[in-house]
C-alpha cells in the first residue's frame, strides 16, 4: 500500500541530447536546464499540482554558482524558489531525485522538481591557482585508484571477461533501438525542443562490422573504443516529485526505494551492481519481477560486466528490458543530467505507455570515484 508521503514522480521531460561542440556548443548549462524546469511546472500547473518548494538539479562541470538557482530563476520559477545543486558525477541527475525525494518523505516539502544538466561544450577550463590548468577533479586522494573512466572501463571488462565482439554489438543494438525509437515517435513526448532542436543528434545506423575496425581509445591494444562508448554530451532532464497525497489520481511512479553505495574506486564501474542488490534485498525484490530497467550506459564494458552480474541479458532474452529504447552509448551521456535521462526514460516507458499499476521499474548508474547509484519505481 501507498502512503501518504511517499514520493511520487509525476512529470518528465528532458531535452535533446546533443554531441559536445555540435547543437548546443554554445548554449550554457542553465539555459539547457530551464526549458526543461519550465516544462515540467507546466505540467504540474495542467494537472493541478502544487506550486514548486525547490529545485535539486545534478551538475559536473558546470561554472558553480549554483546552477540549479540559476537555471530557476531562468526558468520564471520565482525568487522564493531556492535551488539546490549536487554533484555525485555521473550519478548526479539520480542522486538529485533522491534527495528531492526524501524531502518530499519527510514531508518537509510537498512538490520538488529534480535532476540534472551539464554542457560539455561551455564548462570552464579549470586550473589551479597560479594558471596550472588540469582536466578534471580527483575522484579519490592519493594513495587511492584514480583511473580515468575510460581506462577503468577497460579494466573492468577485463575482468569480467567482457569481449570486445560483445562490446561492439551493444553499441550497435543501442543505436538500433534508439533510432527505431525515434522513428516511433517514442520520445517524443518527454523532448523538450531547445535552440530548434527537437531530435537527439547522435543515433544512427551501425554495423558490428565497422565497429570492429575502429581502434582502442583509451588503452593500446584494448578493447573499448569511441564506437562502443558514450561520447562527451550536452543536456537536461528533470522530473516532478510530489507525495502521493498531492497525486491527485494522476499516473506516476513511485519510488519504492533509493541507494547509494561505494565500490573499489579503480573498478568504478561495478558501483551499480552493490547498489541494485542492495536496492532489491532492502526491498524483498527479485529482479525478475523488474519490467523495465534503465542503466547509464557510459561503456559497453562496463554496462555489460554489470548486466552479466546481476543476471540481465541485454543482448538476448532482456534486450527489451534493459535500456528498450537505447542508452548514453546512441544517445548521448551529458554526465550530471543522464541519472535523471534514465528515470525520464522509465517515466515515458511506463507511465506514458499505460503499464498496469504495480509494474515495476530499475534505473542506475556507476560513478567515477566508485559509487553506485539505483533507484526501484513502482507505477501508480
Amino acid at each position: 500500500m501507498t502512503a501518504w508521503l511517499d514520493p511520487v514522480v509525476v512529470a518528465a521531460r528532458r531535452t535533446p541530447i546533443g554531441t559536445a561542440g555540435h547543437a548546443f556548443k554554445a548554449v550554457p548549462v542553465d539555459a539547457l536546464a530551464a526549458p526543461v524546469l519550465a516544462a515540467v511546472a507546466g505540467d504540474l500547473a495542467a494537472g493541478g499540482g502544487p506550486g514548486v518548494d525547490d529545485v535539486v538539479l545534478g551538475n559536473c562541470m558546470g561554472p558553480g554558482g549554483n546552477m540549479a538557482r540559476v537555471a530557476a530563476l531562468r526558468a520564471g520559477l520565482g525568487d522564493a524558489v531556492p535551488g539546490l545543486t549536487v554533484d555525485r558525477q555521473c550519478g548526479s541527475g539520480l542522486a538529485a531525485v533522491l534527495v528531492a525525494a526524501q524531502a518530499v518523505r519527510s514531508g518537509d516539502m510537498e512538490c520538488v522538481i529534480a535532476g540534472g544538466a551539464e554542457s560539455a561544450s561551455t564548462a570552464p577550463v579549470r586550473a589551479h591557482r597560479g594558471g596550472s590548468p588540469y582536466e578534471r577533479a580527483p575522484f579519490a586522494p592519493e594513495g587511492h585508484p584514480d583511473p580515468d573512466m575510460g581506462e577503468a572501463a577497460e579494466a573492468l571488462g577485463a575482468a569480467r571477461g567482457v569481449s570486445r565482439e560483445r562490446q561492439d554489438s551493444y553499441a550497435a543494438a543501442s543505436h538500433a533501438k534508439a533510432v527505431a525509437a525515434r522513428a516511433a515517435g517514442r520520445f517524443a513526448a518527454e523532448i523538450v525542443p531547445v535552440g530548434g532542436h527537437d531530435q537527439d543528434q547522435r543515433p544512427r545506423p551501425l554495423r558490428p562490422a565497422s565497429l570492429a575496425r575502429l581502434p582502442a581509445a583509451f588503452v593500446a591494444g584494448g578493447a573499448v573504443t569511441a564506437g562502443n562508448c558514450s561520447p562527451n554530451s550536452d543536456g537536461a532532464a528533470a522530473v516532478a516529485v510530489v507525495p502521493e497525497r498531492l497525486r491527485d489520481g494522476r499516473p506516476g511512479l513511485r519510488l519504492v526505494a533509493g541507494a547509494v553505495v561505494g565500490c573499489d574506486p579503480a573498478l568504478p564501474g561495478w558501483g551499480p551492481v552493490p547498489a541494485v542488490r542492495r536496492l532489491l534485498a532492502r526491498t524483498g525484490t527479485d529482479l525478475e519481477r523488474v519490467a523495465a530497467v534503465e542503466i547509464v550506459e557510459a561503456f559497453a564494458a562496463q554496462t555489460l560486466a554489470v548486466t552479466d552480474a546481476l543476471g540481465l541479458d541485454p543482448l538476448g532474452a532482456d534486450a527489451g528490458r534493459v535500456c528498450a529504447d537505447g542508452g548514453a552509448i546512441a544517445l548521448g551521456h551529458p554526465w550530471g543530467a543522464s541519472g535523471a535521462v534514465v528515470v525520464t526514460r522509465l517515466f515515458t516507458r511506463l507511465v506514458r505507455a499505460g503499464a498496469p499499476r504495480g509494474t515495476l521499474g530499475l534505473a542506475t548508474a556507476a560513478v567515477g570515484g566508485g559509487l553506485g547509484v539505483a533507484a526501484l519505481f513502482e507505477v501508480v
